[in-house]
């Protein structure tokens, strides 16, 4: 799957700067922005009318970049997550006050991914560390799966739309809980 390194470099600029961008993912688009941001956060929030309750998910394409949020994991539950990563499947995990409320909102966990989107791994990597991302759409419609609909959907509300096409999976990720392991969301 191809993408431009002029959108990986433009994306950056204004995740930077404190914008909202949409982007593709393994089966959905995304909107993403910088974690430790506030304002950002908050605008990503108020576009897809998101209860900051709810929190958010991290996706990096390096798993180092999830460092602290994993040094208490056992062997074995890495091991889990080391299954399934990279790729479409999202894990909850403790946060031991390792993130703002503004991420994890009223949870003790936080949902962290590792992908294998090229456009989004490249992202991250350019931007030095985990982004937020989540589906584009707002509150109770069905997630964006072409840029025409992230476009419907906010217009130019947002600060940055592009990187080319979606995995293709038939749903968005599946999220996993590592200490229960429940499987709160069915995948594609």
């Amino acid at each position: 799957m191809k993408y431009s390194p002029l959108a990986v470099k433009e994306a950056v600029r204004v995740l930077a700067a404190g914008g909202v961008i949409a982007h593709p993912t393994e089966s959905v688009w995304g909107l993403a922005c910088d974690p430790h941001n506030l304002q950002a956060v908050e605008k990503l929030l108020r576009l897809k009318n998101r209860p900051l309750e709810k929190g958010l998910i991290l996706v990096s394409g390096d798993e180092a970049d999830f460092g602290e949020l994993l040094q208490n994991l056992s062997g074995s539950q890495l091991q889990q997550m080391h299954s399934t990563w990279p790729g479409p499947v999202t894990w909850l995990v403790p946060h031991f006050e390792r993130v703002p409320p503004w991420i994890s909102g009223a949870h003790h966990s936080v949902a962290l991914r590792c992908t294998d989107h090229p456009f989004t791994a490249a992202l991250t990597r350019a931007f030095g560390g985990a982004i937020v991302s989540t589906s584009a759409n707002p509150a109770g419609c069905q997630p964006a799966r072409q840029k025409y609909q992230v476009l419907r959907y906010f217009g130019d509300e947002l600060d940055f739309v592009g990187g080319g096409a979606t995995g293709g999976r038939s749903a968005p990720s599946e999220i996993r809980d590592l200490i229960s392991g429940r499987i709160l969301r069915p995948g594609g």
